[in-house]
């Protein structure tokens, strides 16, 4: 398994730091704002690259192009498994962990099925996370092939992918004000 070197102190300047969630009492970037690095990130290389490479390639490859843009990454992360008084410190592996904040799920499939999203909220609940992507370097589209995963996220105040606030509806014919 390998582990890519830690770049945490190169964050672009442009992330909103939060101290929430460390214990070193380190900053972070926002993890919207991390969703939004990584997004732009696979959406240049499926454009690049193509659909139809192993997921490892796609891993190797996202996992560089986010620690050229200041991110620590971690690759294959050990996702541990705690359940009747047992406690397996390898249970599953993530793809990626972006910034000990984001985890990155990556398919290289026709099309998702069921179990891919719910195998990364099982993730997320296990490293209680609140935010993940669900990337498939195998889709049509690129916009076919990707996904947000949420285990009781709220914060999406910074999403720029957000288009309707909480509370908000279209307005227009047929549509009353709330």
């Amino acid at each position: 398994m390998e582990k890519p070197t830690d770049n945490s102190e190169k964050f672009d300047p442009g992330l909103t730091r939060s101290r929430e969630g460390r214990e070193d009492g380190a900053t972070k970037p926002d993890v919207e704002e991390l969703s939004a690095v990584v997004v732009d990130a696979a959406f240049h290389l499926y454009g690049d690259l193509g659909p139809g490479l192993l997921e490892s390639v796609y891993e190797a490859v996202l996992a560089r192009l986010l620690q050229d843009r200041g991110l620590s990454v971690i690759r294959q992360q050990p996702v541990p498994i705690e359940f009747a008084g047992l406690c397996l410190s390898e249970g599953f592996w993530a793809d990626l962990v972006v910034d000990e904040a984001l985890v990155i799920e990556l398919k290289s499939v026709e099309q998702f099925a069921p179990v891919h999203a719910k195998q990364l909220l099982t993730y997320l609940r296990l490293m209680h996370l609140p935010l993940g992507l669900l990337i498939n370097f195998g889709a049509a589209t690129f916009k076919d092939g990707i996904k947000r995963v949420v285990n009781g996220h709220r914060n999406f105040a910074t999403s720029r992918l957000r288009v309707n606030q909480i509370g908000t509806r279209p307005q227009g014919p047929g549509t009353t004000a709330p």
